[in-house]
């Protein structure tokens, strides 16, 4: 009886937390689309690609400057209430100076890759100032770890606002691209004030560092620091080698197809993050709920993608059309093929619950690292042919190789691929029918 009053409050508490995170995201969404449509159409294919290939080289480098940190933090503070303050003050000093390090090494690799070119350098330096106030998004670990996303909505959604504003007065104002370029700065920086602010507001404990701790913490992190920038190289590499080997504008169509083909992800994103802290508490309290939260969310993920890719397939070219343009019209083909990009991508976000309670974390790097060769390797032969549609189909290829292939080699992780297609194949059945599938 106990349990199943336990379970009716925890499903309340993922329902309104994904509810505050959902409604935040809608309303961000619309801003994004309206400003990023705007923008688009200002800058046009070669100054919006140049933009984007700029903040490729920021999620490049993000990877290290989140020391993976991200991945084990809620458990860390779930596992040990009483040293909240500490262990958020030095995660966050910690990805602090990763990111002034990495700053300076985006400056510094840029300068090599695009000499001579100016303005790209520029644009570059300006989005990786982001880097340093994007280690403040530790906060919102904490306030998730309470069911607290109601908070972390809010300070989100008035971040994006302000970005938002700051991009219509440089369209009003007729600014350069390298205005546009420190627009993601401003959204941190906000994020960063505001999350401060709310986290004092909210009584949390007095930030400190702490040697041992920050060794405790990285200990934990570090297989997803080789992991990630792994995953990163291959979300990122299209980008950065369409730049490369085409042009600018290969990259402007490219990055319209994302940003079209991201509007909703971010439904996937708060059920994700609102399930997560269930999951890691059902491991230590009752297996067989554990199992099922696993299924339930790959389930809700992949059909959810399935539904919303078919969708994009029939009207994408339309969409296109009407929002950026005929001059982004070459965006249609890799919309249709990087929208079923995000099925595979989720379940991998949605897969990390799993591995942090199971400990499996050092067979990610592996991986990863076959995936990011696999995604060099394939966009180095598919973007001569078919340019951004090539990038995109690179990106599916690797991406269904890492959630499916790959972790079918390694033992430890079947398991978990056993749960997959559980959920894929019987995601409503019951135990029995879930085994005859299987």
């Amino acid at each position: 009886m106990k349990i199943g009053i336990l379970a009716k409050i925890q499903n309340s508490k993922e329902a309104k937390n994904a509810g505050w995170l959902i409604g935040g995201k809608i309303i961000q969404m619309i801003l994004a689309l309206f400003v990023g449509v705007i923008s688009a159409r200002y800058l046009g294919p070669d100054n919006y690609g140049l933009v984007s290939y700029g903040n490729s080289y920021v999620a490049f480098f993000m990877a290290f400057c989140t020391l993976g940190i991200n991945s084990v933090i809620v458990k860390e503070l779930l596992d040990n209430p009483r040293e909240e303050g500490v262990i958020l003050g030095s995660s966050i000093v910690l990805r602090l100076l990763s990111s002034f390090a990495s700053s300076l090494m985006i400056v510094g690799v840029v300068a090599i890759m695009d000499h001579g070119e100016a303005v790209t350098i520029a644009v570059v330096a300006l989005c990786s100032v982001s880097l340093v106030f994007h280690a403040f998004d530790t906060l919102q670990y904490w306030f998730q770890a309470r069911y607290q996303s109601k908070t972390t909505a809010f300070v989100v959604l008035i971040a994006y606002v302000l970005s938002s504003s700051y991009k219509i007065v440089l369209l009003i104002a007729g600014s350069s691209v390298q205005w546009f370029a420190f627009a993601s700065s401003v959204d941190y920086i906000t994020m960063a004030v505001l999350l401060l602010g709310a986290y004092k507001r909210h009584r949390g404990e007095k930030l400190g560092f702490s040697t041992p701790v920050a060794k405790r913490i990285i200990k934990k992190s570090y297989h997803y620091i080789l992991s990630s920038m792994m995953v990163v190289i291959y979300g990122q590499t299209d980008k950065l080698m369409l730049k490369q080997m085409l042009d600018e504008k290969q990259v402007g169509y490219y990055t319209v197809a994302l940003a079209v083909c991201n509007m909703w992800v971010f439904v996937l994103s708060a059920i994700i993050d609102s399930i997560y802290p269930t999951i890691i508490k059902c491991f230590s309290e009752n297996k067989e709920q554990y199992e099922k939260k696993n299924r339930q969310l790959y389930a809700i993920v992949f059909y959810l993608s399935v539904f919303a890719s078919l969708g994009i397939c029939l009207v994408g070219d339309w969409g296109i059309n009407l929002l950026y343009g005929k001059e982004y019209a070459s965006a249609g083909m890799p919309l249709k093929i990087i929208t079923w990009y995000t099925a595979f991508s989720y379940l991998g976000v949605a897969r990390n619950a799993w591995i942090v309670c199971e400990g499996k974390q050092k067979y990610l790097k592996h991986i990863y690292f076959c995936a990011a060769i696999l995604n060099v390797i394939l966009n180095a032969a598919l973007i001569p042919l078919w340019g951004a549609s090539g990038a995109a189909m690179a990106s599916l290829m690797t991406e269904m190789a890492s959630i499916i292939v790959f972790p079918a080699v390694i033992a430890p992780l079947r398991p978990n691929l056993k749960l997959m297609f559980q959920a894929f194949i019987a995601p409503w059945g019951n135990r029995k029918a879930r085994k005859k599938c299987l």
